[in-house]
């Protein structure tokens, strides 16, 4: 089951006296973390589900409510957890579009076959997305620009193809 489940956000605090939990979402926007329930709450090697019951933005907070969850000393002990979901609960990517767990993980070569590493993670900057690439004991800073530096995804055979110098 584990690997099913992706990280979408984390429990950052308590909202109020009610047991409400404040989230950081990893979603776009903040509060599509709200879309799904249940949510499973990793602290170290546990985790537990619990089900969504309420939530809302507040401000530029996402705050959640959480069943079984009544008062602020129940909520406390949930702070720092992360927040995961079934990534059968995702709609389904539209062609040409990923989701950024699907594509950690990926083994990334050039175009001429150079094997450069896999994905380790994403980072959002602005302008565009950017892959974080390890291998080799070097770490990669590779734009993800479909169809300039990102030629071709293969989730199936899990590489991707760059158009990349492998000396940068």
């Amino acid at each position: 089951m584990d690997d099913d489940l992706i990280n979408v956000g984390e429990i950052s605090g308590v909202f109020g006296v009610k047991g409400w939990v404040k989230v950081f979402s990893y979603t776009q926007p903040r509060e599509n973390i709200l879309n799904y329930s249940p949510w499973y709450l990793q602290k170290g090697r546990e985790i537990k589900e619990i089900k969504l019951v309420g939530g809302q933005r507040q401000g530029k907070l996402v705050v959640a409510a959480l069943e079984g969850i009544t008062d602020r000393d129940m909520a406390a002990p949930l702070s720092g957890s992360k927040i995961l979901i079934d990534k059968k609960q995702l709609p389904a990517a539209q062609e040409g579009e990923y989701y950024w767990a699907d594509l950690v993980g990926l083994r990334v070569e050039t175009d001429q076959g150079v094997a450069l590493g896999t994905v380790d993670h994403l980072l959002e900057t602005g302008a565009n997305d950017v892959l974080v690439v390890k291998g080799d004991g070097k770490e990669r800073l590779i734009p993800f620009l479909q169809q300039q530096t990102v030629l071709s995804i293969d989730l199936e055979q899990g590489v991707m193809v760059v158009d990349w110098d492998p000396d940068f």
